[in-house]
């Protein structure tokens, strides 16, 4: 049986997480089922706060990761809309824009729940025909030296960037941050396949590193990989393929 390289990487840096993250009060250590904050996370959050990117962006689009809890705090405090998605993807994306959220409520509001309480629903119809995102953060189990990170092996951030870039909201100034803890990060260059999304900069506490001679091809869904897995029957999926077919439709 040939082992998945990739695989190797999550267990070599989950047994670590074992030391350094933090589990999760749903999944407690179960690591494929959630991207673990860790030590440190408030001051590699610094460092994306520093980033030009970040500074830039009226709106962010920010993984609903452990991880990334305390950036998505920080983007309500400096009134950027944020856009996430809901776990798995299992309801699409929310949008929370700036002044809902009252200033007493910001910590509560950046949390999974807090976000089904205050944000909305909105569907890539919605979402369509606005400004490109300056910023994509997301968590991740590993990242390489140039950039290719691994999740949970469900490949939801991939996934995500590739319907965003289909409905126009990512171009060639779009920057994608991984944050992670430096023990997650792997110093080897490493060969991403086909649909990975590689990553302008990776986080962590200790510093950021700006990924060198990036080849990012533009995304998009690659609709032969998703018949018969998790990500057919999502909204947003159902959503991108009905549109598919109705543009194959009128030009038959």
């Amino acid at each position: 049986m040939t082992l998945d390289p990739a695989q190797l990487y999550r267990d070599r840096i989950w047994s670590v997480l074992d030391r350094v993250g933090r589990p999760d009060s749903r999944f407690h250590w179960d690591f494929s089922s959630f991207i673990a904050d860790f030590e440190g996370s408030d001051r590699a959050t610094g460092r994306v706060v520093a980033l030009d990117a970040w500074r830039e962006a009226d709106r962010v689009f920010i993984t609903p990761d452990n991880s990334t809890e305390l950036l998505r705090r920080e983007a309500i405090a400096a009134g950027k809309t944020l856009l996430v998605t809901t776990y798995g993807i299992r309801r699409g994306f929310l949008q929370l824009d700036p002044g809902v959220v009252p200033p007493a409520e910001i910590s509560y509001a950046a949390t999974l729940d807090g976000l089904d309480r205050y944000a909305t629903p909105v569907t890539l119809r919605e979402l369509r025909g606005g400004a490109p995102l300056r910023l994509l953060v997301t968590g991740g189990s590993a990242v390489s030296r140039n950039g290719i990170r691994f999740g949970k092996g469900h490949g939801y951030f991939d996934l995500e960037w590739a319907m965003l870039s289909e409905i126009g909201l990512t171009d060639g100034a779009s920057e994608v941050v991984d944050i992670v803890h430096d023990e997650q990060y792997v110093d080897e260059e490493l060969t991403g396949e086909d649909h990975d999304v590689a990553v302008d900069w990776i986080v962590t506490p200790e510093r950021a590193m700006k990924v060198e001679n990036l080849d990012r091809a533009p995304g998009h869904v690659f609709w032969d990989k998703i018949p018969g897995t998790e990500h057919e029957n999502l909204p947003p999926i159902i959503e991108l393929r009905a549109e598919r077919d109705a543009t194959a439709a009128v030009r038959q």
